[in-house]
């Protein structure tokens, strides 16, 4: 099937909340502190801000939600991993934009490889001053001109 990136749409909010909940459910390290509901309701927040790009191939398989230059999620469902789509809403919001930052966990081990792969540098760590309580890192990407 083919990939499909396009703005979500308020109906997109079940299913970008699913994969939030999905991540953290599927993640021992990940602390929830948010009820599914309220998954729901960010989701759905991100999108009425229209923030967010998702992934299509039979359903919606991941999301992209970007403020400007700053990334604020980049998720995918479980069998969607491994298939290039991550890779195809990071190079969409990267054509969008000349810099790009995000932060993501120290723990998310596989999250900083894909990063790195991709051109992002560590700029800065926290200890973990987060609501989550965990230590993350600021990654940067930036266009090089040839």
């Amino acid at each position: 099937m083919s990939l499909i990136l396009r703005p979500a749409t308020p109906t997109d909010a079940g299913a970008v909340g699913a994969i939030l909940s999905e991540f953290v459910d599927d993640t021992p390290w990940m602390p929830r502190i948010h009820t599914r509901a309220e998954d729901l309701a960010h989701a759905g927040d991100l999108i009425a801000r229209g923030w967010v790009t998702v992934a299509e191939t039979d359903g919606v398989q991941g999301f992209l939600a970007r403020d400007g230059e700053d990334i604020q999620a980049l998720y995918l469902t479980a069998p969607a991993r491994g298939q290039g789509i991550g890779r195809a809403l990071l190079e969409d919001a990267k054509a969008r934009s000349p810099r790009l930052l995000l932060w993501t966990f120290v723990a998310n081990e596989g999250a900083r490889r894909f990063y790195e792969r991709h051109g992002f540098r560590e700029m800065t760590r926290t200890t973990g001053d987060n609501d989550e309580g965990l230590p993350d890192i600021r990654l940067l990407w930036e266009r090089t001109h040839a």
